[in-house]
């Protein structure tokens, strides 16, 4: 890989092949179940010889934030991107955060391309595609992005690859399925293999954790998966770095309902009906196994209420952790100010935050509420295949993760 600038950080030449794994909701304690369990013998293996920690991911603790600063080496307040979905005060409209015009900070696959290296990306749900490739040109033989979900649609012309799923052999898969994530890392191998990236960020789906607690046979039997294609990367010569876009906890009471604070409902109460408008940055098009049901969600009120009067009324709301006035949340959680609201609210680790009774539709969730978007859920697993000198826990981000891929493998000897 060539050496490059982008977003004030350098990234320089390396002699080996860069790979980034993002297991998305992949709580630490996952792991170390499956490990305990004797089922990842690549990972303890890459464990023992290379570098492990824990990182930090970006707030919220949400897919598209997450994949994004991982993608960019920088936190929200850079990159713009702070949730799945946000309430966009200039058109009016509440709508999903996935179009590329969001974005306020290049990629790390852009820059790198630009300077001359072979970059692929590859993500689970289609919804990351446009974010993740946003500036990456096609054909021109050394760019490949696309995404599992509509592998059968990729072409050179818009994903530098036709027919992924053809090319690999597989059949694409279902969006609610562990089979998506397997995709994923089977054509990350097989590109590495074949294609020879010089750089790879591959990204997978959160099905199999909103459903299973760690120690779960299923998930078990997810991570002893993934644990092999980790294995094929590490022995394919790749500096390879395993970590995660968000942690994953229960959310749910003993009778196995959700655990909900519905925040709308409160506020229409409190400063009267209309005067306040709950946003849930969760929501996204796949919410069957969460009913868009997080732990973080921001607040936007008309002019006139009385913001600080909302937020002491949320603090002392039980399941509540933290309500937090808008310029005070964006320098606190790193975030775009003109993004989040007049106030963020963040969940206790076992609770949520809904909009109101009877708003939400939970017909689809069909095992008891695990979520994410809270601080609880910030601490993921942060692994490199090869010693490489790191901050300690509290000062390592998730999205340091090409930065410190690129300084270890800039020290590796090249085999020609």
């Amino acid at each position: 890989m060539r050496g490059f600038t982008v977003n004030e950080r350098n990234y320089p030449a390396c002699s080996a092949p860069v790979v980034v794994v993002c297991l998305d909701g992949c709580e630490p304690d996952y792991l170390e179940k499956a490990s305990s369990a004797g089922l990842t013998p690549a990972l303890d293996s890459i464990c023992a010889k290379g570098a492990v920690r824990t990182a930090l991911c970006a707030m919220p603790s949400f897919t598209n934030p997450n994949n994004m600063s991982i993608a960019t080496g920088r936190p929200p307040s850079v990159h713009g991107i702070c949730g799945n979905y946000f309430y966009d005060q200039e058109s009016g409209l509440e709508v999903m955060m996935n179009d590329a015009g969001f974005l306020r900070a290049p990629t790390i696959f852009k820059a790198a391309s630009e300077a001359g290296s072979r970059v692929a990306v590859v993500t689970a749900k289609d919804k990351l595609l446009a974010l993740l490739g946003n500036g990456l040109e096609f054909g021109n033989g050394r760019t490949i992005c696309f995404s599992a979900e509509r592998a059968r649609d990729a072409t050179q012309a818009s994903n530098g690859i036709d027919a992924a799923d053809q090319w690999l052999e597989r059949r694409q898969p279902p969006v609610y399925s562990a089979e998506l994530s397997e995709f994923v890392l089977a054509a990350g191998v097989k590109l590495l293999r074949e294609w020879k990236p010089d750089l790879m960020y591959l990204t997978t789906t959160d099905y199999i954790q909103h459903k299973f607690e760690p120690g779960h046979a299923t998930a078990n039997a997810f991570y002893a998966m993934c644990d092999q294609y980790i294995g094929m990367l590490d022995s394919g010569g790749a500096v390879v770095v395993v970590t995660a876009d968000h942690g994953m906890k229960p959310k749910h009471g003993p009778d196995g309902g959700p655990s909900v604070v519905f925040v709308q409902d409160l506020l229409d109460e409190w400063l009267g009906r209309d005067s306040a408008r709950v946003i849930l940055p969760i929501t996204d098009p796949y919410v069957a196994h969460h009913g868009s049901l997080g732990s973080f969600a921001t607040v936007y009120v008309e002019p006139g209420a009385d913001v600080r009067e909302a937020v002491s009324n949320l603090e002392a709301v039980a399941g509540i952790k933290a309500a937090v006035p808008r310029n005070a949340a964006a320098a606190m959680f790193e975030l775009p100010p003109d993004r989040i609201g007049d106030i963020v609210l963040i969940a206790e680790q076992g609770m949520t935050i809904g909009i109101s009774e009877g708003g939400h539709d939970l017909s689809m969730l069909d095992a008891p509420l695990r979520s994410h978007g809270g601080l609880s859920e910030q601490t993921v697993p942060f692994i490199v295949n090869k010693p490489v000198e790191m901050p300690e826990d509290e000062g390592l981000r998730n999205f340091d993760a090409f930065h410190i891929a690129a300084s270890a493998a800039s020290r590796e000897p090249n085999d020609g």
